[in-house]
């Protein structure tokens, strides 16, 4: 073998795993060939390798036809089958996948040995590319048994072994996909070539997606995109694979982010067949965002790209997002009917298992819509017998399909039941995933069933229930600790320490938010790696066990159904519902209220009259009609009503009034084992310059108390002194984060307290007080789910907490937290201390901002 050939050779080696020196290697080996025709067609042959692995495909076709002209001018044949082959995958890659195959079968007579088992990998590798995953599997073996029978090659192995996993977890296959990437791993290592080991993370972060293991596949993908960036080489799917992992668990906003910059860069890089996957994931995420129109529009240029390609799988799949949209949007048509019935059978004959037990869901409510009963009975039979086995979304339909099929029937109860069964289906998947943020945004999944389980219910105390199942179950679970919790601690530090450089202005802030962005994201995704290891306790308190704990309090709970608000009241032993307005209508009017009582608290102008006009029109529609008596309050909110200011509101002026995500909620919290510590932790944080005083004046009303002030107000600190105390207030600047509200904070000596940091606490404060701007306010999510220091709090615990749902000036509502104090020092409840504490401020702007969350 000549200097020049031997460079080669080792070029193409090298292009998956360190594609920059190959592609020199390579160059130098052309420059040096000089008429050798095998060392120049090789040459070319690692040119084009080089350029896949870092996703020049336009290129890498270039140079591979380059080396197939070489190669057959010369009559190598062996060597131009092996160029076939790889010429092969990159006509997959763009759309061409008739061509592709026909290169490939053009060159199997020239191979034999392990050039043959490659060419039978790379032709699997097409099938796995179009859908057909069972012949893809079948092809996969049979190029591990021509590698055998020719004595066998490590490093050929692992990659046949690192395709066929995605087959394999495509047809279920979870432990075989598994054995196979461990198998490919081990080969990777031993062999050198440890930059293809992202692959095989890739596709672990594949297989748990498809089992609906979504803690697994964030960890996998993260850890493939690290070894991607290492080796330098192309992440391929990588970013649209996790994307639909975000998706499963509705992390929209990411997802979407993330879907269409991979169709920039497929589109750039004229990748067309992942630019038919990056589309069809964009429209999903619209259809979840409820943007109907991208959705048709992306499916649309997918579906015909796919059907171009040859791709019937991804075809169907187009089609079925197409029949999605269109029934978001209204349509209800005999021909959509049909239409949804031939993209049934396609997606069946694809093997898309979810999506299309999602589309006899479809066609079985245009159905019974369009007065077929017949088919809709028929659909819904097979969905049933479908899907009782295989991922949470998948049981979760079959769940729903039941339930319609029931009340196809005439049976509600038995209706009834299958969709309890639905949402305890996605319960125990909820209670899998350890963040959180992953729990707040996989509620979503249930509210198709809940909202069905609404609208079947009759009676006051079922329709309570139902409502109850819809709100905020994730918070009964407590947040799971990642792995690796010191580096999250870590991270959490460094974070702390550029937001201290970013306040002081001692280095380039475009630097600085750049860290700060790269840190935010690893805490992030660190949180999201946690699993969840136990289901939540469901178990709604019975009408008598409620009773006994409201005792002279009366609760209501509201529930947005069909776009009006419904209260329902329950008061001593009673239950009743009472049909209010139209959502929109108390949104817009919570909208004028936040921006009067904002420019009141800062002294913006004179929106007294406005302030108290809105007030009583939110009171006529949310509380004038429920008939409450003047007892004290507990109010589960929905929707827009979390970020409303309960106390200003007439009816509850000078009550008690607590605020609860969920009955469930307070009832725990209302019942739980009372504490027995009696530590008292006050905290001053930086910038506020009535804060320390306000603390001095609360730790001589607390003798004994733990008082944190000035750079002793440290986040570790306080952390610790916080753990499990009877009380613990803080003073200190509080922000909202919109964009993540688990990075909401306050802020201390050495930076912002976050939600992650709380949710590191063993135990929480029994009773808390925040006098911070916004510090109550949390993002809801679909099922009422609520993300926020609030929020957290509750989740992790805290019986009571007191906190603001607006903006206040810095000093404003020290005289309130002073007078709350003293009423709670007395033996008052919370709720009872806040309530006479804004009794004696009627005048004070911003007296009402304050609100009881808990159990009061």
């Amino acid at each position: 073998m000549t200097d020049a050939l031997a460079k080669a050779v080792a070029a193409a080696d090298l292009a998956f795993t360190d594609p920059a020196r190959a592609r020199a290697l390579a160059e130098a080996a052309r420059a040096e060939a000089d008429g050798q025709a095998e060392a120049a067609a090789v040459a070319e042959h690692a040119l084009g390798l080089a350029g896949v692995s870092v996703g020049r495909l336009a290129d890498a076709e270039t140079r591979l036809r380059a080396a197939l002209r070489i190669a057959d001018g010369a009559g190598l044949l062996e060597r131009a089958a092996q160029t076939r082959g790889v010429l092969g995958y990159v006509l997959t890659l763009t759309g061409r996948t008739a061509e592709a195959l026909r290169e490939l079968d053009r060159a199997m007579p020239e191979l034999s040995g392990p050039p043959a088992a490659r060419l039978r990998m790379q032709r699997a590798v097409v099938l796995t590319e179009i859908s057909r995953f069972g012949a893809a599997a079948e092809g996969f073996a049979d190029a591990l048994d021509v590698l055998r029978a020719a004595g066998g090659d490590p490093l050929i192995e692992a990659t046949i072994r690192t395709n066929r996993s995605i087959a394999l977890a495509r047809l279920g296959d979870w432990r075989g996909a598994e054995d196979d990437l461990r198998h490919a791993e081990r080969g990777f290592t031993a062999t050198g070539h440890l930059g293809r080991s992202a692959m095989v993370w890739q596709n672990r972060g594949l297989a748990a997606t498809v089992r609906g293991d979504i803690p697994a596949a964030l960890a996998a993908y993260d850890e493939a995109a690290s070894r991607y960036e290492d080796a330098g080489t192309d992440p391929g799917l990588l970013p649209i694979e996790r994307a639909e992992a975000l998706l499963s668990v509705r992390l929209v906003a990411e997802a979407r982010e993330a879907a269409l910059a991979a169709v920039a860069d497929y589109e750039r890089r004229r990748n067309a067949v992942d630019l038919v996957q990056a589309r069809l994931v964009l429209a999903k995420v619209a259809l979840v965002a409820g943007d109907p129109a991208t959705a048709v529009r992306e499916a649309a240029l997918a579906r015909r790209s796919a059907t171009r390609q040859r791709r019937p799988g991804w075809a169907a799949l187009g089609g079925y997002l197409s029949l999605r949209a269109r029934r978001d949007s209204g349509h209800r048509t005999a021909a959509m009917l049909r239409s949804g019935r031939r993209t049934v059978a396609a997606l069946a004959d694809a093997g898309w298992v979810v999506a299309a037990l999602d589309a006899r869901l479809i066609v079985a409510s245009l159905a019974l819509e369009l007065g077929q009963p017949e088919l809709a009975e028929e659909e819904l039979t097979a969905i049933g017998r479908a899907g009782r086995g295989g991922p949470a979304e998948v049981r979760a339909r079959a769940w729903h399909a039941t339930a319609l099929l029931r009340l196809v029937h005439g049976d509600r109860r038995g209706a009834d039941a299958a969709l309890r069964a639905g949402v305890r289906v996605i319960d125990r998947f909820r209670a899998g995933l350890g963040a959180s943020e992953l729990r707040a945004h996989a509620s979503g999944h249930a509210s198709e069933l809940t909202g069905l389980g609404l609208r079947l219910a009759e009676r006051p105390e079922a329709v309570f229930r139902w409502a109850e199942r819809g709100h905020a179950a994730a918070l009964r679970l407590r947040p799971a600790r990642p792995p690796g919790d010191e580096a999250l601690a870590a991270d959490l530090a460094a974070l702390r320490q550029v937001a201290v450089d970013l306040a002081e202005g001692t280095s380039d802030p475009r630097v600085l938010l750049r860290r700060q962005a790269r840190l935010e994201k690893a805490v992030r995704d660190r949180a999201r790696h946690a699993t969840g290891v136990s289901a939540s306790d469901i178990r709604l308190p019975s009408r008598p066990e409620l009773a006994a704990t409201l005792g002279p309090a009366t609760l209501v709970e509201y529930l947005d159904l069909d776009g009006r608000l419904t209260a329902i009241i329950v008061s001593g032993h009673r239950i009743r519902r009472c049909a209010l307005g139209p959502a929109a209508e108390a949104a817009e009017r919570l909208d004028e209220l936040r921006f009067a009582l904002r420019r009141l608290a800062f002294g913006l102008g004179s929106v007294a009259g406005l302030a108290s006009r809105t007030a009583r029109r939110l009171d006529d529609l949310l509380l004038a009609p429920l008939s409450l008596g003047d007892g004290p309050l507990v109010i589960v909110p929905t929707g827009r009503l979390h970020e409303l200011p309960w106390p200003v509101l007439p009816s509850c002026h000078g009550r008690p009034v607590s605020l609860a995500p969920s009955a469930a909620l307070w009832h725990r919290a209302a019942t739980g084992a009372p504490s027995t510590a009696g530590d008292h932790v006050v905290v001053a944080g930086p910038g506020l310059p009535h804060a320390a005083a306000e603390v001095a004046a609360l730790a001589r009303r607390y003798p004994g108390a733990r008082r944190f002030t000035g750079r002793t107000a440290r986040v570790e600190t306080v952390l610790d002194a916080l753990d499990g105390v009877a009380l613990g207030h803080i003073a200190a600047h509080g922000r909202f984060r919109t964009d993540n509200p688990l990075f909401s904070s306050l802020q201390l000596a050495d930076g912002p307290l976050t939600v992650y940091d709380l949710e590191r606490l063993t135990r929480p404060p029994r009773h808390v007080v925040l006098s911070g701007c916004d510090s109550g306010r949390s993002a809801v999510h679909a099922g009422d789910e609520l993300l926020g220091l609030a929020s957290a709090l509750l989740s992790l615990g805290t019986t009571s907490l007191v906190a603001t749902v607006l903006p206040i000036p810095d000093d404003a509502g020290r005289a309130l937290m002073l007078r709350h104090h003293r009423h709670l020092a007395t033996g008052l409840p919370p709720a009872t201390a806040l309530a006479k504490a804004q009794a004696e401020l009627l005048d004070s702007p911003v007296a009402a901002s304050y609100v009881c969350y808990g159990a009061g």
